[in-house]
């Protein structure tokens, strides 16, 4: 093996303070690393966190010893993510990051969701080898998600109208030359998805991208079964289709519910929670097919993910990955996704699963599904071969260590040319 790497990983979320799939990225991937014998510092802001929920955390993520995690947690609490938010730079995180930095040389510097944690200025930390992965759109919009108003996805921006429709305050910096300088301190972006890749070349953004998608360790697809059977997870009675996912009005549960009024050969339970939970609660109280569990520990998803007939990912916005897909093919399991955004990308790749664009072509793959178990087999061990080849750890690490070696050849000659900013 290669001399071990001294990586630093810089990130809003980390489990167990995190919301979603940015945060199980940074999480898998540190460990990953580790498992191979590199050391990783991994930098979050536990007030992030605590500023969009009330709720302390309850599940338990264990961590590699050679993975230091370093949880950010101002006297000003609540106020230091507000700080970044509105004015692009660390502000009350400052002294504590200053103070990582100085004391340990990273060979790798990895930024991934830094909204909150130190906004675009976060950027000048570090002087190794620096990485970017696109796991959101903020670099092109202020929302992070592209979906306008609060209601459609974005095709022609509107950014300020955009973000007071969310009810949030406008950051001035997004009118300065701030995050089109402090990019320039990145050697490397990445882009999980051949989608995110082009929104962002569409939208003005021109440093150095390569595509790298996500990826699910072959450790984490392994069903416990002695956990299962402590687990407080419904046990099914019937077949059934499966969303898993927060509940916000992007990720298109409510498309569901229509569907399923339509169709009640099966149940379909519904594992998240968000800021939509309730009304979509409401709207499924005629539903008795439908079943809300809440949120779930991945250790209880895997076995909900090889019960189903399939994982239906119904979102209306642009997802910029979708690791579920992933959770899904790692239990042989066939998705079935709506053909916007990244979505369509593994399915087409594994062509373990279907597109739809309109509730008779997903009407239709669901009764193709539940009526024939052989087909769903079939599928369900393509993407699982597929997971192996392509997305999988081996195989991300390999691209991983590759796209290093690239940003380490970036950052040599522009260290030459001296065009890295201070």
């Amino acid at each position: 093996m290669a001399e071990p790497l001294s990586f630093c990983m810089v990130s809003t979320f980390y489990p167990p303070y995190h919301f979603g799939g940015d945060a199980m990225y940074v999480y898998r991937l540190s460990n990953a690393l580790a498992r191979r014998g590199h050391r990783v510092t991994v930098i979050h802001c536990v007030d992030s966190y605590q500023l969009l929920s009330s709720v302390e955390p309850t599940d338990t993520y264990p961590n590699h010893p050679n993975v230091r995690v370093e949880r950010l947690r101002s006297p000003w609490g609540k106020l230091s993510p507000l700080v970044t938010y509105l004015t692009g730079r660390p502000g009350l995180k400052a002294p504590a990051l200053a103070n990582i930095f100085d004391r340990e040389h990273f060979d790798v510097v990895h930024f991934h969701n830094i909204s909150l944690v130190g906004g675009p200025r976060i950027l000048r930390y570090g002087d190794g080898i620096k990485l970017y992965t696109l796991h959101e759109h903020w670099l092109v919009c202020p929302m992070h998600v592209l979906w306008k108003y609060n209601r459609e996805p974005c095709v022609k921006p509107d950014c300020l109208r955009c973000t007071l429709a969310f009810h949030r305050p406008p950051q001035a910096w997004r009118y300065t030359g701030l995050l089109a300088n402090e990019s320039r301190q990145v050697d490397l972006f990445l882009a999980p998805s051949q989608f995110t890749l082009a929104q962002h070349r569409e939208r003005g953004f021109t440093r150095p991208i390569r595509y790298l998608p996500h990826f699910l360790p072959v450790v984490d697809t392994v069903v416990d079964s002695a956990g299962l059977a402590e687990s407080s997870l419904p046990s099914p009675v019937r077949p059934y289709f499966l969303f898993v996912g927060r509940l916000t009005r992007l990720k298109g549960v409510q498309t569901l519910l229509d569907v399923f009024r339509r169709f009640d050969a099966t149940d379909l339970i519904v594992a998240g929670h968000g800021d939509h939970s309730d009304e979509l609660r409401h709207q499924a109280a005629d539903l008795p097919h439908v079943r809300f569990i809440g949120q779930r520990h991945p250790d209880e998803l895997r076995s909900l993910y090889a019960g189903a007939i399939a994982l239906i990912v119904p979102s209306v916005g642009y997802e910029v990955f979708g690791l579920v897909v992933l959770e899904a093919f790692a239990q042989r399991t066939p998705v079935i996704v709506r053909d916007l955004g990244a979505l369509p990308e593994p399915v087409r790749e594994s062509g373990a699963g279907f597109t739809f664009q309109d509730s008779n072509a997903l009407l239709e793959a669901m009764h193709a599904l539940a009526a024939n178990p052989g087909l769903r087999q079939e599928l369900g061990e393509r993407g699982y071969q597929a997971y192996l080849r392509r997305w999988s750890d081996d195989a991300h690490l390999t691209m991983y260590f590759d796209a290093i070696a690239e940003a380490g050849e970036r950052r040599h000659a522009r260290l030459s040319a001296g065009d890295l900013v201070g």
